[in-house]
């Protein structure tokens, strides 16, 4: 008796894998119809053959193959430089997921970034992909996106010197390393001498207001330890690292009135920047227990930057959708 349910259940895996191989078989035949069509110029008609195959799979759930054949098909479409066709390819990737329901795992998240990489730098559909990407990313869990994401995408955003940008998704990712990497060379090629320090104390303060006090760790010595213009430390020659040098040890013990001594003793050194001491503000809340102000002293653009960067738990599902399309905080 056991026996025969081995081997029925042995049938049955066979089953599925002679499917799987047929799908498979399938979707490969129909992708080499569909490249000839695209060699042969007939953009168009390629496009639309793309997109009845993709709602005939979805109508029979058929989800996995759904999305193979839309991700293929976008890079065949950009490797011959037709944007728009790839670009409403890439979003019926994102339709997939949706609707699928699919985990997030690494090669899926890859994959989204790739076809960010691929897409024209100044197009409004990569603006409307990226932020529809973000989204799903969350998984229900977040409403920042996926930390692997913004990494893959700050890397991508670092390639096309596009450091702005690159810094921002790097602040919701958890590579430090690699923030401070872009931001050493961000510095050097952007950047005036004088500023090399304002470069990584924004980025920290940053950080810690995002409550990543280990990313915050990480970009403060790698940057300090890489770029060509800061001499050994610490101590170091500039007083803003020697101050976020003894915020980060603060942050640690958690004593309020080691927090307040050092703030009022930099505050000379942190005039250079007005935000410094909203973000500090943020930080003290956080770390060390101080009380919300009743009404906040910024308003306007400071404030609506603060509040897209901090992303307060406390706005709705309206202002959350607005964050997320929000644009790269400046280091200017």
């Amino acid at each position: 008796m056991a026996s025969c349910c081995g081997a029925t259940t042995m049938s049955e895996q066979e089953s599925l894998r002679c499917s799987s191989a047929r799908n498979r078989g399938g979707v490969q035949r129909v992708e080499g119809k569909l490249r000839a069509s695209v060699e042969k110029g007939d953009y168009y008609e390629a496009h639309q053959m793309y997109r009845t195959l993709f709602f005939r799979y979805m109508s029979q759930a058929k989800h996995a193959e759904a999305r193979e054949l839309m991700y293929n098909g976008a890079l065949l479409f950009f490797s011959y430089n037709q944007q728009n066709s790839a670009a409403d390819l890439s979003m019926l990737v994102l339709e997939v997921l949706e609707k699928s329901e699919t985990k997030i795992e690494d090669d899926i998240l890859e994959n989204l970034a790739e076809l960010f990489s691929q897409m024209d730098q100044n197009s409004p559909e990569r603006v409307a992909f990226v932020s529809r990407a973000l989204k799903w990313s969350t998984g229900g869990s977040g409403k920042l996106g996926h930390p692997r994401l913004h990494q893959l995408l700050a890397v991508t955003l670092w390639k096309e010197q596009n450091y702005s940008e690159s810094r921002y998704h790097f602040l919701r990712s958890a590579d430090g390393e690699g923030c401070a990497q872009m931001l050493v060379e961000y510095s050097a090629s952007r950047g005036f001498r004088s500023e090399v320090d304002m470069f990584v104390v924004q980025a920290v303060l940053q950080f810690l207001c995002l409550k990543n006090k280990n990313s915050a760790t990480v970009v403060f010595s790698t940057y300090t330890e890489k770029h060509p213009s800061i001499e050994k430390g610490p101590p170091f020659v500039q007083p803003l690292l020697n101050f976020i040098w003894f915020l980060l040890l603060a942050v640690d013990g958690g004593k309020l009135t080691v927090f307040t001594v050092l703030c009022e003793q930099y505050q000379p050194s942190l005039k250079r920047d007005p935000m410094y001491n909203e973000y500090l503000d943020r930080i003290g809340q956080l770390f060390f227990g101080v009380p919300p102000k009743q009404s906040p002293s910024y308003g306007g653009l400071l404030g609506n930057l603060l509040n897209s960067l901090m992303g307060s738990g406390e706005e709705d599902d309206g202002a959350e959708e607005a964050q997320e399309d929000s644009s790269p905080i400046e280091l200017d």
